[in-house]
């Protein structure tokens, strides 16, 4: 018998938590001012440029005395950037609980070969905070992309600590609040909350880690595209627009559009109000049904971008197989595109559930996951 499918469907599919979904409105004649073709060092792309900066630093309210700069290579780059910058003066402890977390202990570990504390958590859950020893750099990810959690809060994060906190933001920013009197070293891309386009980062600097990039030389080879300092002194015009490399001026120009439309909303408060009712619309979801689950346990530590769900049922006889079943369903249904697990992360499906989302979508598509849950344990139970 067939399972009759929802009557509602969510008016944009795209749940993919990187590149996400553009914000409600959006269209590419809001690009139609891009200085295409110009020098991004011509007084136009500069200013451009500029304004990405400022922008962003207003929107999150980071602090006038932090430096803000646009650098290469998404937010890998700038956290890359960071650790070969800065690493190697202080003991360093590395906390990771997902996939990107781990990737950051590898190039500590085997790449700068440093001898690091090592602290880890399984998928949907973070190590123990109040074990953590500031006085060490400290590295890790504010919101796990891959397993749905979130750090709570920067309590743990002495204010008098001697090291620096190396903090991946890049599925946190603009829907999360950051103290950014406990981050040091913050990063993250344009291509996460605010639905901008690939390949650029951007890398936040306290004067605190201005300070250890001015005083301290680490002892390898440094790339060209890692080098913020000459002389000893920092490249300031990094941190003004003078980007390292060519940025992409249409790429620029999106972010810049995405920017305006946070303002629209009411700027971050806004912005962390519409990931939390997303959020709330699948916990409300998920707490009505036995055999769905959030990865992430504790809701505390539960995140409002990278919602990660897991299906807890005794009928499924493969969780990997019958989770990517039931994604192919939504996407050939058109109800939800890119929402499988990450290929690293437990079985399940994750539902991007940041500012540029809609609630209405995020309901929508609830049912749908239910309809395809019926539909392949009916499918499953045929099979046998």
């Amino acid at each position: 018998m067939a399972i009759a499918k929802p009557g509602t469907r969510p008016e944009n599919p795209r749940f993919s938590s990187g590149p996400c979904a553009k914000f409600p409105g959006y269209t590419l004649d809001l690009l139609a001012g891009a200085p295409l073709g110009r020098s991004h060092r011509a007084a136009i792309g500069k200013a451009r440029l500029k304004a990405a900066i400022e922008g962003t630093r207003d929107i999150l309210g980071i602090p006038e005395d932090y430096r803000i700069g646009i650098v290469p290579a998404s937010d890998t780059g700038a956290v890359e950037m960071a650790m070969w910058s800065l690493l190697g003066a202080r003991p360093v402890e590395m906390l990771a609980w997902e996939s990107f977390g781990a990737g950051w202990v590898t190039d500590v570990v085997k790449q700068l070969k440093l001898d690091a504390v090592v602290k880890t958590a399984e998928y949907g859950e973070i190590v123990d905070l109040a074990s953590v020893d500031t006085d060490h750099d400290v590295v890790f990810t504010w919101n796990g992309t891959t397993s749905g959690v979130r750090v709570p809060d920067g309590d743990w994060i002495r204010a008098d600590r001697a090291g620096l906190t190396i903090c991946d933001a890049t599925s946190a920013a603009f829907a999360q609040d950051l103290p950014w009197d406990k981050l040091d070293v913050t990063t993250f891309s344009w291509q996460k909350v605010l639905g901008g386009e690939a390949a650029h980062g951007m890398l936040v600097l306290s004067p605190r880690a201005v300070a250890r990039l001015e005083s301290y030389t680490p002892p390898w080879p440094m790339p060209k595209i890692f080098r913020l300092t000459k002389g000893g002194k920092l490249i300031e015009g990094i941190f003004a627009g003078e980007t390292i490399n060519t940025p992409s001026m249409l790429a620029v120009e999106d972010y810049l559009a995405a920017l305006d439309w946070a303002r629209s909303v009411g700027g971050l408060a806004g912005l962390k109000a519409r990931a939390d009712a997303n959020l709330a619309a699948v916990a409300e979801f998920v707490a009505a049904r036995d055999w769905l689950a959030f990865l992430a346990t504790d809701p505390a530590i539960r995140s409002n971008t990278s919602v990660c769900l897991r299906f807890d049922d005794a009928r499924i006889t493969d969780g990997a197989a019958f989770a990517k079943a039931v994604a192919k369903r939504l996407e050939s249904e058109g109800v939800a595109l890119d929402i499988g697990a990450y290929r690293d992360a437990p079985a399940g499906l994750r539902i991007w559930c940041g500012g540029t989302v809609e609630t209405a979508d995020v309901a929508a598509l609830l049912p749908w996951i239910e309809w395809a849950f019926d539909a392949e344990i009916a499918a499953q139970s045929q099979a046998a």
